[in-house]
Protein backbone atom coordinates (compact mmCIF):
# COMPACT_ATOMS: atom_id res chain seq x y z
CA UNK A 1 0.00 0.00 0.00
CA UNK A 2 1.42 3.38 -1.01
CA UNK A 3 -0.14 6.43 0.64
CA UNK A 4 0.54 9.81 -0.94
CA UNK A 5 -0.84 12.86 0.83
CA UNK A 6 -2.53 12.24 4.15
CA UNK A 7 -5.15 14.98 4.64
CA UNK A 8 -4.48 17.45 7.43
CA UNK A 9 -7.64 16.54 9.27
CA UNK A 10 -7.76 15.15 12.77
CA UNK A 11 -10.53 12.61 13.08
CA UNK A 12 -11.59 10.13 10.38
CA UNK A 13 -15.00 8.47 10.47
CA UNK A 14 -13.69 5.27 8.85
CA UNK A 15 -10.33 3.55 8.70
CA UNK A 16 -9.29 0.34 6.98
CA UNK A 17 -6.20 -1.25 8.47
CA UNK A 18 -4.28 -3.91 6.52
CA UNK A 19 -7.43 -5.29 4.90
CA UNK A 20 -6.98 -8.50 2.95
CA UNK A 21 -9.64 -10.61 1.22
CA UNK A 22 -9.21 -14.18 0.00
CA UNK A 23 -11.73 -16.29 -1.91
CA UNK A 24 -10.43 -19.76 -1.24
CA UNK A 25 -6.81 -19.78 -2.42
CA UNK A 26 -7.30 -16.66 -4.53
CA UNK A 27 -6.18 -13.40 -2.96
CA UNK A 28 -8.33 -10.49 -4.14
CA UNK A 29 -7.08 -7.68 -1.88
CA UNK A 30 -4.04 -7.33 0.34
CA UNK A 31 -2.82 -4.71 2.81
CA UNK A 32 -5.43 -2.06 2.01
CA UNK A 33 -5.00 0.93 4.33
CA UNK A 34 -6.80 4.25 4.21
CA UNK A 35 -8.97 6.66 6.20
CA UNK A 36 -11.82 8.88 5.10
CA UNK A 37 -12.92 12.08 6.79
CA UNK A 38 -16.27 13.91 7.10
CA UNK A 39 -17.06 15.72 3.86
CA UNK A 40 -14.25 14.05 1.90
CA UNK A 41 -14.87 12.72 -1.62
CA UNK A 42 -12.74 9.72 -2.62
CA UNK A 43 -12.87 8.21 -6.10
CA UNK A 44 -12.30 4.43 -6.05
CA UNK A 45 -10.77 3.56 -9.42
CA UNK A 46 -9.66 0.27 -10.98
CA UNK A 47 -10.28 -2.08 -13.88
CA UNK A 48 -12.63 -5.07 -13.88
CA UNK A 49 -11.71 -7.61 -11.23
CA UNK A 50 -9.55 -5.19 -9.24
CA UNK A 51 -11.69 -5.68 -6.12
CA UNK A 52 -13.62 -2.39 -6.02
CA UNK A 53 -17.04 -3.90 -5.23
CA UNK A 54 -15.40 -6.39 -2.86
CA UNK A 55 -13.92 -3.51 -0.89
CA UNK A 56 -17.34 -1.84 -0.61
CA UNK A 57 -18.81 -5.10 0.71
CA UNK A 58 -16.11 -5.19 3.38
CA UNK A 59 -16.94 -1.62 4.43
CA UNK A 60 -20.66 -2.42 4.51
CA UNK A 61 -20.03 -5.45 6.70
CA UNK A 62 -21.43 -7.82 4.07
CA UNK A 63 -18.10 -9.58 3.64
CA UNK A 64 -15.72 -10.25 6.54
CA UNK A 65 -12.10 -9.53 5.62
CA UNK A 66 -9.63 -12.39 5.70
CA UNK A 67 -7.25 -10.10 7.55
CA UNK A 68 -7.21 -6.60 8.98
CA UNK A 69 -9.83 -4.42 10.61
CA UNK A 70 -12.55 -1.94 9.64
CA UNK A 71 -12.98 0.79 12.25
CA UNK A 72 -15.59 3.55 12.47
CA UNK A 73 -15.62 6.61 14.72
CA UNK A 74 -17.83 9.43 15.97
CA UNK A 75 -16.94 13.10 15.41
CA UNK A 76 -14.67 13.05 18.48
CA UNK A 77 -12.66 10.08 17.26
CA UNK A 78 -14.24 7.55 19.61
CA UNK A 79 -15.11 4.08 18.25
CA UNK A 80 -18.75 4.06 17.19
CA UNK A 81 -20.96 2.54 14.51
CA UNK A 82 -21.85 4.93 11.72
CA UNK A 83 -24.76 5.05 9.29
CA UNK A 84 -23.79 4.18 5.73
CA UNK A 85 -25.84 4.97 2.65
CA UNK A 86 -25.34 2.68 -0.33
CA UNK A 87 -26.15 3.08 -4.01
CA UNK A 88 -25.66 -0.32 -5.72
CA UNK A 89 -24.61 -0.96 -9.27
CA UNK A 90 -27.23 -0.16 -11.90
CA UNK A 91 -30.46 -2.04 -11.33
CA UNK A 92 -32.93 -2.85 -14.11
CA UNK A 93 -36.32 -1.21 -13.69
CA UNK A 94 -39.08 -2.55 -15.94
CA UNK A 95 -40.71 0.26 -17.96
CA UNK A 96 -44.11 -1.07 -16.90
CA UNK A 97 -43.31 -1.20 -13.19
CA UNK A 98 -46.14 0.52 -11.24
CA UNK A 99 -43.74 2.42 -9.01
CA UNK A 100 -43.34 6.17 -8.84
CA UNK A 101 -40.07 7.96 -8.35
CA UNK A 102 -40.98 8.98 -4.80
CA UNK A 103 -41.86 5.35 -3.99
CA UNK A 104 -38.42 4.21 -5.08
CA UNK A 105 -36.76 6.90 -2.97
CA UNK A 106 -38.94 6.08 0.04
CA UNK A 107 -37.59 2.52 0.10
CA UNK A 108 -34.61 4.06 1.87
CA UNK A 109 -36.82 4.36 4.96
CA UNK A 110 -39.05 1.31 4.84
CA UNK A 111 -37.66 -0.98 2.14
CA UNK A 112 -36.52 -3.49 4.75
CA UNK A 113 -39.96 -3.84 6.32
CA UNK A 114 -42.71 -6.29 5.45
CA UNK A 115 -46.14 -5.21 4.24
CA UNK A 116 -47.46 -1.96 2.83
CA UNK A 117 -45.93 1.08 4.56
CA UNK A 118 -48.41 3.26 6.42
CA UNK A 119 -48.83 6.90 5.36
CA UNK A 120 -46.81 9.30 7.48
CA UNK A 121 -46.57 13.07 7.16
CA UNK A 122 -43.11 13.05 8.72
CA UNK A 123 -41.92 10.39 6.29
CA UNK A 124 -43.43 12.18 3.28
CA UNK A 125 -41.78 15.45 4.30
CA UNK A 126 -38.39 13.76 4.57
CA UNK A 127 -38.80 12.06 1.20
CA UNK A 128 -39.78 15.39 -0.38
CA UNK A 129 -36.77 17.08 1.20
CA UNK A 130 -34.40 14.50 -0.27
CA UNK A 131 -36.07 14.66 -3.67
CA UNK A 132 -35.50 18.43 -3.66
CA UNK A 133 -31.91 17.93 -2.55
CA UNK A 134 -31.10 15.74 -5.56
CA UNK A 135 -33.26 17.85 -7.92
CA UNK A 136 -35.68 14.97 -8.60
CA UNK A 137 -38.93 16.47 -7.31
CA UNK A 138 -40.10 17.41 -10.80
CA UNK A 139 -40.43 13.77 -11.85
CA UNK A 140 -41.16 12.23 -8.46
CA UNK A 141 -44.62 11.05 -9.55
CA UNK A 142 -43.49 9.58 -12.88
CA UNK A 143 -43.15 5.78 -13.34
CA UNK A 144 -39.53 4.94 -12.54
CA UNK A 145 -39.20 2.60 -15.52
CA UNK A 146 -39.80 5.48 -17.92
CA UNK A 147 -37.14 7.75 -16.44
CA UNK A 148 -33.65 8.18 -17.87
CA UNK A 149 -30.61 6.56 -16.29
CA UNK A 150 -29.51 9.86 -14.77
CA UNK A 151 -32.95 10.49 -13.30
CA UNK A 152 -33.05 7.02 -11.79
CA UNK A 153 -29.61 7.55 -10.27
CA UNK A 154 -30.80 10.73 -8.56
CA UNK A 155 -33.68 8.78 -7.02
CA UNK A 156 -31.32 6.06 -5.79
CA UNK A 157 -29.06 8.69 -4.23
CA UNK A 158 -32.09 10.23 -2.50
CA UNK A 159 -32.98 6.75 -1.24
CA UNK A 160 -29.48 6.28 0.21
CA UNK A 161 -29.56 9.68 1.93
CA UNK A 162 -32.86 9.16 3.76
CA UNK A 163 -31.12 7.56 6.75
CA UNK A 164 -28.86 10.63 7.15
CA UNK A 165 -25.63 8.66 6.57
CA UNK A 166 -22.18 9.83 7.60
CA UNK A 167 -20.72 7.82 4.72
CA UNK A 168 -22.15 7.38 1.21
CA UNK A 169 -20.94 4.52 -1.00
CA UNK A 170 -21.78 4.54 -4.71
CA UNK A 171 -20.91 1.46 -6.78
CA UNK A 172 -20.33 2.50 -10.41
CA UNK A 173 -23.24 4.98 -10.60
CA UNK A 174 -21.90 6.33 -13.90
CA UNK A 175 -21.59 3.03 -15.78
CA UNK A 176 -24.75 3.36 -17.88
CA UNK A 177 -24.89 7.14 -18.20
CA UNK A 178 -23.94 9.45 -21.04
CA UNK A 179 -21.16 12.00 -20.54
CA UNK A 180 -23.49 14.87 -19.61
CA UNK A 181 -25.42 12.81 -17.06
CA UNK A 182 -22.17 11.45 -15.59
CA UNK A 183 -20.83 14.93 -14.90
CA UNK A 184 -24.20 16.02 -13.47
CA UNK A 185 -24.27 13.09 -11.03
CA UNK A 186 -20.68 13.74 -9.93
CA UNK A 187 -21.45 17.42 -9.40
CA UNK A 188 -24.55 16.51 -7.39
CA UNK A 189 -22.66 14.08 -5.16
CA UNK A 190 -19.87 16.62 -4.63
CA UNK A 191 -22.40 19.28 -3.56
CA UNK A 192 -24.05 16.89 -1.11
CA UNK A 193 -20.67 15.93 0.33
CA UNK A 194 -19.70 19.57 0.84
CA UNK A 195 -23.02 20.83 2.19
CA UNK A 196 -23.91 17.93 4.47
CA UNK A 197 -20.35 16.88 5.40
CA UNK A 198 -21.06 13.37 4.13
CA UNK A 199 -17.96 11.33 3.32
CA UNK A 200 -18.22 9.79 -0.16
CA UNK A 201 -16.57 6.82 -1.85
CA UNK A 202 -17.60 6.62 -5.51
CA UNK A 203 -16.52 3.62 -7.60
CA UNK A 204 -15.76 4.22 -11.28
CA UNK A 205 -13.77 2.78 -14.19
CA UNK A 206 -13.09 6.19 -15.72
CA UNK A 207 -11.72 8.85 -13.40
CA UNK A 208 -12.23 11.72 -15.85
CA UNK A 209 -15.79 12.69 -14.77
CA UNK A 210 -14.47 12.83 -11.18
CA UNK A 211 -11.60 15.24 -11.89
CA UNK A 212 -12.10 18.46 -10.00
CA UNK A 213 -14.65 16.88 -7.66
CA UNK A 214 -12.77 14.22 -5.71
CA UNK A 215 -10.37 15.18 -2.93
CA UNK A 216 -8.33 11.98 -3.27
CA UNK A 217 -8.25 8.90 -5.46
CA UNK A 218 -7.90 5.31 -4.24
CA UNK A 219 -6.56 3.22 -7.13
CA UNK A 220 -6.76 -0.59 -6.97
CA UNK A 221 -4.66 -2.92 -9.10
CA UNK A 222 -2.70 -6.12 -8.60
CA UNK A 223 -4.60 -6.79 -5.34
CA UNK A 224 -3.01 -3.69 -3.80
CA UNK A 225 -3.66 0.05 -3.84
CA UNK A 226 -2.34 3.59 -3.81
CA UNK A 227 -4.14 6.62 -2.41
CA UNK A 228 -3.49 10.33 -2.70
CA UNK A 229 -4.29 13.38 -4.75
CA UNK A 230 -4.85 12.94 -8.47
CA UNK A 231 -1.51 14.52 -9.50
CA UNK A 232 0.36 12.23 -7.10
CA UNK A 233 -1.31 9.00 -8.22
CA UNK A 234 -1.80 9.36 -11.98
CA UNK A 235 1.87 9.17 -12.83
CA UNK A 236 3.60 6.52 -14.91
CA UNK A 237 6.06 5.59 -12.18
CA UNK A 238 3.41 5.21 -9.46
CA UNK A 239 0.98 3.11 -11.51
CA UNK A 240 3.79 1.04 -13.04
CA UNK A 241 4.91 0.09 -9.53
CA UNK A 242 1.32 -0.75 -8.56
CA UNK A 243 0.63 -2.93 -11.61
CA UNK A 244 4.07 -4.50 -11.70
CA UNK A 245 4.71 -3.59 -15.33
CA UNK A 246 5.15 -0.48 -17.46
CA UNK A 247 2.18 1.90 -17.49
CA UNK A 248 1.93 5.15 -19.43
CA UNK A 249 -0.20 8.02 -18.11
CA UNK A 250 -1.15 10.59 -20.72
CA UNK A 251 -2.77 14.00 -20.15
CA UNK A 252 -4.74 15.06 -23.22
CA UNK A 253 -7.11 18.06 -23.36
CA UNK A 254 -7.85 17.92 -19.66
CA UNK A 255 -8.40 14.16 -19.65
CA UNK A 256 -6.21 11.38 -18.24
CA UNK A 257 -5.53 8.17 -20.14
CA UNK A 258 -3.92 5.14 -18.49
CA UNK A 259 -2.34 2.80 -21.03
CA UNK A 260 -0.80 -0.62 -20.36
CA UNK A 261 2.36 -1.79 -22.09
CA UNK A 262 1.98 -3.71 -25.34
CA UNK A 263 5.35 -5.38 -24.81
CA UNK A 264 4.95 -8.77 -23.07
CA UNK A 265 8.46 -8.50 -21.63
CA UNK A 266 7.34 -5.49 -19.58
CA UNK A 267 4.63 -7.50 -17.83
CA UNK A 268 4.74 -9.60 -14.70
CA UNK A 269 2.10 -12.20 -14.08
CA UNK A 270 0.24 -11.81 -17.35
CA UNK A 271 -1.69 -9.09 -19.08
CA UNK A 272 -3.94 -6.81 -17.02
CA UNK A 273 -6.72 -4.79 -18.56
CA UNK A 274 -6.30 -1.06 -17.92
CA UNK A 275 -9.17 1.36 -18.45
Amino acid sequence: MMNYDIPEKNKPILSLDNIGVNFGKKQVLKNINFCIYPGEFIGLIGSNGAGKSTLLKVILGLLPPSSGNVNTFDKNGNPKKITIGYVPQKIYLDPGMPLRGRDLAALGLDGNKWGIPLPSKKKNNKVNTMLELVDAARYADFPVGKLSGGEQQRLLIAQALLTDPQLLLLDEPLSSLDIKSSYEIVHLVSQISNRRKVAVILVAHDMNPLLGAMDRVLYLAGRSSVIGKVDDIFRSDVLSKLYGYKIEVLHINGRILVIGSQNPSDMKGGKVKVE
